[in-house]
């Protein structure tokens, strides 16, 4: 999801330099900074809960197609993704169905465009038996009873994913997420927004956390997310600690990203198996694979699978919340622009932050998806943590002065997480809390808590 004027894509690689001007090539002007949000949402059948088949779903996007508002897009044969005007509909592994907006030049709009795209989901899912959830994890259906959504590229990924974690097939097939995309002015800017973004993953999941069940029982995790994409592919997951060091920059980015390991190439329209062995793209630059050199386009590939809990896409995506329900959706957007678009605003969250050292991030992050808002950091916990940012964030968009038809600014997003921080009661407590009965009254208890439409 982007507007980015990508360059020219097809060229060589020639150094690692190339990667890092790829990465500046972001770079915007302030005035011409936008947000964008990425919205998973798991798919089940309404009468059992349990995670739709692909065919269910093909169906649906099928319906979508024939309204005249969507192109589909097709591999093999199947329906796989659609494509609008100014959004796209595509699904994640086990037919997480994830909606990438367009780059909005506020919240405002990204509402539009979300509460547009709700709408016309919901009209088409009633006629097809289907229900859509705003949770982080699929809470009754188990892996063996989850299709893996025909495209070649998860072809690739499954096996490989059954090799590099414990969790690598969980997080393919069961979890779904919200992420929220930023822009940046220079290299300094990113490189200081993207150390936030990481520093601020144990709050994002402990005031997002929202996937507490598991295979119909409690996991003892309140995101349960946070704890299998932990356990999937150390390579390419968690905090990047070379960013933290002093001096670090676009090159710190590329040199941890040369050395995870790649999936694959993308020739001629088919996708080129590299898992075989440890190939990672610095050694791709070395020794090329199969006969092919590097290109822009092989890097652009690689960037889009690595899953750090924020990344470069060259956009700054940040990836550390569950799925959540409609009315709260934006204000994980409303949270992250208050505190990072705002220099005196970014200042203020940092010093809450820049003094730990790797370990305490790392416990802070582990601890953050058991714990929630209980979490200790230093004298404090991350509830209080969670006020203060509140108070930034509000007063960060406020001085942004983005007014909807109303005259309301972008701090009304907050409202809906706001009651969560004063309470200390997360969406995952509140839903354990009510988990009881049968499957008949569990099934009842989810959908209250997380359906999309009520």
């Amino acid at each position: 999801m982007t507007t980015l004027v990508k360059p020219n894509l097809d060229r060589p690689v020639a150094s690692p330099q190339d990667l890092v001007d790829y990465l500046a090539h972001a770079a915007k002007p302030r005035e011409r900074w936008g947000i964008g949000a990425e919205l998973e949402k798991l798919v089940v059948d309404e009468r059992t809960g349990e995670a739709a088949s692909f065919e269910q779903i093909e169906r649906f996007l099928g319906s979508l197609e024939q309204s005249g508002r969507w192109q589909g897009i097709r591999e093999e044969g199947r329906l796989i993704a659609l494509v609008g005007k100014t959004s796209s509909i595509t699904l994640e592994p086990g037919g997480q169905m994830e909606l990438s907006g367009r780059l909005c030049p506020d919240i405002h709009c990204c509402q539009v465009d979300f509460a547009r795209h709700i709408d016309q989901v919901l009209a088409t899912a009633k006629t097809e038996g289907l229900a859509f959830l705003g949770l982080g994890v699929q809470p009754f259906s188990p892996l063996t009873g989850i299709d893996l959504v025909p495209k070649e590229r998860y072809g690739v990924m499954a096996p490989y994913m059954k090799r590099t974690g414990e969790m690598g097939l969980r997080m393919m097939k069961q979890t779904a997420s919200l992420q929220v995309n930023l822009d940046f002015s220079d290299e300094a800017d990113c490189i200081a927004k993207l150390r936030l973004s990481l520093s601020l993953a144990p709050l994002l999941y402990a005031l997002f956390a929202n996937s507490p069940i598991l295979e119909g029982r409690p996991s003892g995790f309140l995101s349960t997310r946070g704890e299998i994409w932990s356990r999937t592919d150390p390579d390419r997951t968690g905090l990047i600690p070379p960013l933290f060091e002093e001096g670090a920059g676009f090159a710190a980015y590329v040199d941890w990203a040369l050395d995870v390991p790649m999936y694959f190439i993308a020739r001629r329209g088919t996708f080129l198996d590299m898992t075989k062995e440890r190939f990672t793209f610095r050694r791709f630059m070395a020794e090329g694979f199969a006969g092919h050199r590097p290109l822009l386009a092989d890097w652009d590939l690689h960037l889009s699978t690595l899953f750090p809990e924020a990344r470069l896409r060259p956009q700054i995506e940040i990836r550390s919340a569950d799925s959540l329900l409609p009315e709260q959706t934006m204000a994980m957007a409303a949270l992250v622009k208050g505190l990072l678009y705002g220099e005196e605003s970014r200042q203020e969250i940092w010093a809450l932050f820049r003094n730990q050292d790797a370990a305490e991030r790392d416990r802070l992050w582990r601890q953050s998806w058991r714990l929630g808002l209980k979490t200790p950091m230093g004298k404090r916990t991350l509830r209080e943590v969670a006020l203060e940012a509140l108070d930034i964030a509000r007063r960060g968009l406020r001085a942004e002065r983005k007014r909807d038809a109303g005259g309301a600014d972008e701090s009304i997003y907050l409202e809906g997480i706001e009651e969560i921080a004063e309470s200390g009661v997360t969406l995952a407590e509140r839903l354990l809390a009510q988990w009881t009965g049968s499957r008949r009254e569990q099934l009842a208890t989810l959908m209250a808590h997380c359906r999309f439409g009520g």
